[in-house]
Formats: structure tokens, sequence, C-alpha cells
């Protein structure tokens, strides 16, 4: 299916229920996040959308308490599959192939969704191929953020600027048709999946949307050390997309450099952000993006050059 073709696999308005959806399957990959899992599920089971058009799916990447202890989890809410590859790209690929539904809604583990996130982001996929909600970043105490916090208040999740600029969305909020996700095929393993396959769909003439009233609160990383296993992961991802296109190490550099140089411009978006209150979080926030940059730098020439990074 192709841009003007979307008739003849997304359903129409009232055909099959309020947004024309006989079921839809909500894909949550899960790795070790218990009390998370818990709460994103107890929050799935309030949601507006009738439940009984929809089925919950936890593919579980292994996690070291076993299976057993994934399924008293999650109990009659939802079915429990394994997934034996490592990676969130596999483990959702794996619940697309377990689920029943005409349409694919995913979300993280450790997302906070609002009642009326799956409703609204199905509501939005009518008019497109996929779509992506609004993701907004969640502290513990606004009032006393740490600097992985301050950082990911004002620079983590801008799925707006991601769907409307870039046309991709994050997997923490992503709505599409099971057909057109079957024509694009599963996500990539190794590097960014949820940019990577979104790059592949446009490609193939697929459209985009935004859904601002689908939103779902994510958990900021509260320490540094959090925040930078994060970004070596998204780090050695990158780099890997690009070679995978084709690009080399000269030029792989020369985008994280350019990234390094843009701190001091983009030191401006913590100073001037709503989402921070007082000095000491705006001068955090700077701190971290500075240290990221730098780690970034020094991940991806230990990669592309050294190649000693696994």
């Amino acid at each position: 299916m192709m841009v003007g073709e979307i008739e003849q696999v997304a359903p129409v308005a009232g055909d099959r229920g309020p947004v024309g959806i006989r079921l839809v399957s909500v894909i949550v990959p899960h790795l070790n996040d218990y009390d998370n899992l818990d709460a994103c599920l107890k929050l799935l089971g309030e949601q507006s959308f009738p439940r009984d058009r929809t089925e919950i799916i936890v593919a579980d990447n292994g996690s070291l308490r076993g299976l057993d202890t994934v399924r008293q989890i999650v109990g009659t809410r939802g079915r429990v599959i394994e997934v034996a590859e490592r990676g969130a790209g596999p483990a959702r690929n794996a619940g697309v192939r377990a689920a029943r539904g005409d349409a694919i809604a995913f979300i993280d583990s450790d997302c906070r969704p609002d009642s009326r996130w799956l409703e609204e982001g199905l509501d939005e996929l009518r008019l497109a191929d996929f779509a992506g909600g609004r993701v907004d970043v969640l502290v513990e105490d606004p009032g006393r953020m740490t600097a992985a916090e301050a950082f990911e208040s004002v620079f983590a999740f801008q799925n707006e600027r991601y769907v409307k600029n870039l046309s991709f969305t994050v997997t923490a909020s992503m709505f599409v048709w099971r057909s057109v996700f079957d024509a694009v095929g599963g996500f990539e393993n190794g590097v960014p999946e949820d940019k990577d396959w979104c790059i592949r769909a446009r490609r193939q003439g697929y459209r985009i949307r935004f859904a601002p009233k689908s939103i779902v609160g994510h958990p900021a990383r509260r320490t540094m050390a959090e925040l930078m296993r994060k970004w070596r992961r998204l780090t050695l991802e990158s780099c890997e997309g690009a070679r995978r296109d084709g690009k080399g190490p000269l030029l792989i550099l020369a985008r994280q450099s350019a990234a390094l140089l843009a701190v001091a411009p983009q030191a401006v978006a913590p100073l001037t952000s709503k989402r921070l209150n007082g000095i000491r979080s705006r001068f955090m926030a700077i701190g971290a993006l500075a240290q990221l940059r730098v780690y970034r730098f020094l991940v991806a020439y230990r990669a592309v050059v050294r190649r000693d990074e696994t």
C-alpha cells in the first residue's frame, strides 16, 4: 500500500466501531522491570478504548526472575510470550507475530499511559499509516531534580518534533496498521530501531501523523550513570546504523563532533525551558548536556576507530 491507497487496508471510521478497529494489539517489551510493568498494565486496564477490543502482549526478553514471575505479574491482564533474541526490536517483532489485531500499539514497560492514550492514538491513526503520540518526561520531585532528570526534562522524548520535522516516532508511543507493519517489515536489531523503521516506512510512501492527545509519561533517568548507559547504547546503535548506510568513520565522527560543538547554542534550551525551576536545575542540565556530548564522541571514536566497543 502506498499513499492514496490507505482506504484499501485501513478501516474507515464507523464501519467497526468508534475508530473502525476490530481489535488492537498492545505490545509491551519487557526485561527486569517488574514494578514498572505492573504499573503500566494497571493503567492499560483503565483505557477508554473498549477492553473487549484490546489485547495486551508482554514480550519478555529473558528477565532474571524467570517467565513464571512475569506471568504472575501480568495475570489475566494480558498474554506473556518469551523472546530469546535480546533487544527491544526483536521483542516487539515477536509481539507482533503473536498479535491478532488489525492495529498495533507499542508502549514501553516503564511508561504511564493516560486513560485516553490508546483511543486518541488510534483515532489519529485513521488518518495515516502510522502515528506517534506525546511523551511527557516524569520526575520524582520537580523542585529537587537531579542533573539527569533536568537534562531529560528538556531534551528527552521530543516526539512532536520527531514526528513533524523528522518523520519518525519513538516506540514508547507508536501506532501502526498491522498491514503496514507487515509491508515495511520488522524492527532491525543493533540500530536505532524506531527511527530506522520509520525511515523505511517513509521511503515506501507511508504517512505519519502526530497524536497530541495520546499521552504517555516516561520516568526520567535519575542518575548520570543511568543516562550514560542509555546514551552509550544509542550512540553505538547510531554508529552501526550509519555504517550500514555506507558512511565511513570520518563522517560518523564528523557528526559527533558537530553535536559536541552544538553544546553552546543548545545550552539556551535549559535556560529558557518552562520545564525547569530555578537556576540550579538549569545549570545542571547544561552540565549534563556537555558531559554527555563528550561521552558520546568518545564512545563513537572507540567504536569506529579503535573498534573496541561491544
